[in-house]
């Protein structure tokens, strides 16, 4: 439990029920691919929050979504079902709202992420498990494939921004629903699969995916 409460304190999220709590602390006996699974979590949540920050989005709920994404982990040696499935049933369980719940669901893109946080913690998730523990060059190239991934499709009209994902092999471009309409999102998905094809080096195929969230804002006076 202690180990659960300093991570919550960490993250800086606050009302959570205690089992919640109790079992994020059961995530620091548990590895994955030979990453423990509590540190994964943290790392999953500070950059689910940065990436919130830079695109005006709550860093807090992205941490929060981002901090439970494997809390089905504490579970699934004890019960039937997916991690993925054990999380969303925990999370409602113990009142979590829907846009953590919905994060917790389309981590691993058993549904299609239907909001930006979701497209976030599945983001930061891959990022986390593919940080490579290689030498030191090695991760240098790796950092600059990855941004001159990035780079390339941030020079389209419309995007708001890039995060090359799953090791160079997915980049996924958010773009600004008042200048890339959905019929557009297609033809810019082709054109920059188009220029990366034309501009960059890379092994096997790299897969271009267009996010766009509707956002309407209304003011009460």
């Amino acid at each position: 439990k202690q180990a659960g409460e300093n991570a919550v304190l960490q993250v800086g999220i606050t009302n959570i029920h205690p089992e919640l709590v109790k079992l994020l602390g059961r995530l620091r006996y548990r590895t994955s691919y030979g990453q423990n699974v509590l540190d994964h979590s943290l790392e999953v949540a500070s950059l689910s929050g940065i990436m919130a920050s830079e695109l005006g989005l709550d860093p807090t709920m992205a941490r929060r979504a981002g901090l439970l994404h494997d809390i089905g982990k504490a579970l699934d040696h004890e019960m039937e079902g997916s991690h993925v499935d054990i999380g969303v049933e925990v999370a409602r369980k113990y009142k979590e709202s829907e846009a953590v719940v919905h994060a917790i669901a389309a981590h691993h893109n058993d549904i299609e992420p239907k909001t930006v946080i979701a497209c976030l913690v599945q983001a930061a998730d891959a990022i986390s498990a593919a940080r490579p523990g290689a030498r030191r060059e090695n991760v240098e190239n790796y950092i600059k494939r990855l941004e001159k991934l990035e780079e390339v499709a941030s020079g389209f009209e419309g995007v708001e921004r890039c995060y090359a994902i799953q090791a160079g092999r997915e980049i996924r471009v958010i773009v600004k629903p008042e200048a890339i309409s959905d019929d557009k999102m297609t033809l810019l998905a082709h054109d920059i699969c188009r220029k990366i094809e034309s501009d960059l080096e890379y092994p096997g195929q790299i897969k271009v995916n267009i996010i766009r969230e509707s956002r309407v804002a209304d003011f009460a006076k």
